[in-house]
């Protein structure tokens, strides 16, 4: 964790805090391209709001040029104080330095000198690049599984698919929160090589691995079993606590 709570810098990486209208603008427009989208994934109004009302917004810099953006408001998670990040996103080209994580730490500096349990956000269980990095790199705990959450998106990267999303929650502090497990119950859900690029090319196959993984992966947090861990080639590993 960084000893400087404001930023995060390293070389010519930085993790700030964002408030100027003109920084806010230009998170803005950074997370329209981080998506494809020809709207704004969140407005600058939005986010003057957020800021207003005592919410978390960062930029991450590369040689002073904002390459990446992420915001999130306060909530509850287990009746506990938490943050909800709702958007973190990386331009291409930038991802794979360890500015994802550096921004994820920077988010979990900013909650814990405000006495923040918990971080919160949804991800897409069939992407697993992201999988392995929010439970394999970062130890969050999958909570909630959240069929079609968004409904329709158009995006460049969600579209002609449905919104399912798990919700992960990290813990700020360092203390264990995860149950011990039964290892002879263990099971795995698989997960395809690159769902962004299936859209494109075989819909049809996409809908088969949303459904297969929809029931796999919510059946079996509904019954009872939790997430352990994300192999590297692709699966969720889920065992009964004890």
């Amino acid at each position: 964790m960084s000893s400087n709570l404001e930023e995060i810098t390293s070389d010519d990486v930085e993790v700030r805090l964002l408030s100027t209208p003109e920084e806010l603008d230009e998170a803005s427009e950074v997370l329209m391209q981080v998506w494809g989208s020809n709207t704004p994934i969140v407005t600058h109004e939005m986010l003057r709001a957020v800021h207003h009302s005592g919410g978390y917004i960062s930029g991450a810099y590369e040689q002073g040029r904002l390459v990446g953006a992420s915001f999130g408001w306060l909530a509850r998670h287990h009746d506990e104080t938490a943050l909800h990040s709702h958007v973190t996103g990386l331009l291409p080209g930038t991802r794979h330095v360890g500015l994802g994580r550096r921004m994820k730490f920077h988010q979990r500096d900013w909650a814990s000198v405000r006495d923040i349990c918990w971080i919160t956000w949804t991800f897409d269980p069939l992407v697993r690049t992201n999988a392995w990095f929010n439970i394999g790199v970062l130890g969050g705990q999958i909570a909630e599984y959240l069929p079609n959450f968004y409904g329709p998106m158009t995006d460049a990267i969600n579209a002609n698919d449905e919104s399912d999303r798990v919700l992960v929650a990290w813990r700020v502090s360092d203390s264990p929160s995860i149950s011990t497990t039964d290892p002879s119950t263990r099971k795995e859900v698989p997960t395809p090589d690159d769902i962004v690029s299936l859209r494109k090319t075989d819909p049809q196959a996409t809908q088969r691995w949303r459904h297969e993984v929809r029931s796999a992966l919510n059946g079996a947090l509904a019954d009872g079993f939790v997430v352990v861990g994300f192999t590297k080639d692709g699966s969720y590993q889920l065992e009964r606590p004890l």
